[in-house]
């Protein structure tokens, strides 16, 4: 049966323009597709139809990088994406993570052995209907953060799938800078994605070593995750351009490094909207000079 597929572009309309993972173009305003899972993160959403067109809304817009897992839901956010951008447009790039999967109770128990990663590879192929991922992040650490530890023999697990033609590029999630030096040493991946907002700088070095070296920086949590971004000094600035505190914030993380990528998640198409006009924002010298205080370090962000 012949499939028709549509063309996606990345579109240097969106906000930040595109970045290159490997040889793989994205728009460095992306989607997060956790948001589209039920509550915790689990089970099917409430509304179905919102959540299939919050995914075409996101193609509709240009965007051309989609984070997801399997684990969400589980399978049920790979299972939307199929849904809804199936046969998928040229030039749209699923990235999505294994490391983890969920217990009964919704917890994320770690799932780093050989056979966990493996099937977790299989099964992202499976619900995204795919012969090849795009890229795929190595989770570490747990549901508190970063952990010590060598990740050696769960990188060169992927390292392996990626030889066999089932992986084109790997990335890390939730790494702490030890591991990622470690794995500089076994392969080479594309991104970073670890947590990083206005309120949380603790990967200001990280950003800037990862920049020099082409690699991009995906913060999750952009926003503050399950709990929003709050600051005196935020609200002030967005008030000063009559737009709400997480435009700022987005426009902010775009404005600190070039090689930063954002993916915030929404089950929401207006909300995704409004979401790409804020991170657009214009912010002025005396706008960043003051939300650099909130992190408690004091830096000059960079424009793209």
């Amino acid at each position: 049966m012949t499939t028709t597929r549509t063309t996606t572009t990345a579109s240097t309309a969106l906000p930040g323009g595109t970045w290159t993972l490997g040889d793989l173009t994205v728009t460095r305003f992306g989607y997060g597709a956790m948001q589209l899972a039920g509550p915790g993160v689990t089970g099917p959403p409430a509304d179905r139809d919102g959540a299939l067109a919050v995914l075409r809304e996101a193609v509709r817009l240009g965007i051309t990088h989609v984070d997801t897992a399997d684990a969400y839901g589980p399978h049920v956010t790979n299972e939307l994406i199929r849904e809804a951008l199936h046969p998928y447009p040229d030039g749209l790039h699923i990235v999505t993570k294994v490391g983890a999967r969920r217990d009964a109770d919704g917890g994320w128990p770690p799932a780093r052995e050989p056979d966990d990663l493996r099937r977790a590879v299989h099964d992202n192929l499976e619900t995204l209907g795919v012969d090849t991922l795009d890229l795929v992040n190595l989770r570490l650490g747990d549901a508190t953060g970063p952990r010590p530890g060598s990740l050696a023999t769960a990188y060169e697990t992927l390292v392996e799938l990626q030889r066999q033609g089932l992986i084109r590029h790997l990335g890390l999630s939730n790494a702490t800078p030890e591991q990622i030096a470690e794995a500089e040493t076994i392969a080479p991946f594309v991104c970073v994605q670890n947590l990083y907002n206005l309120a949380h700088r603790q990967d200001d070095a990280l950003i800037d070593r990862l920049a020099a070296r082409g690699v991009a920086y995906v913060p999750y949590f952009p926003l503050g995750g399950f709990t929003p971004l709050q600051s005196a000094t935020l609200s002030q600035v967005a008030e000063r351009h009559g737009v709400r505190p997480t435009a700022v914030a987005l426009a902010w993380l775009l404005h600190r490094s070039p090689n930063i990528l954002l993916i915030p998640g929404t089950s929401s198409a207006a909300h995704l909207r409004e979401n790409v006009a804020g991170a657009g924002l214009a912010l002025r010298e005396e706008d960043l000079a003051a939300l650099d205080t909130i992190g408690g370090t004091r830096r000059t962000p960079q424009t793209p």
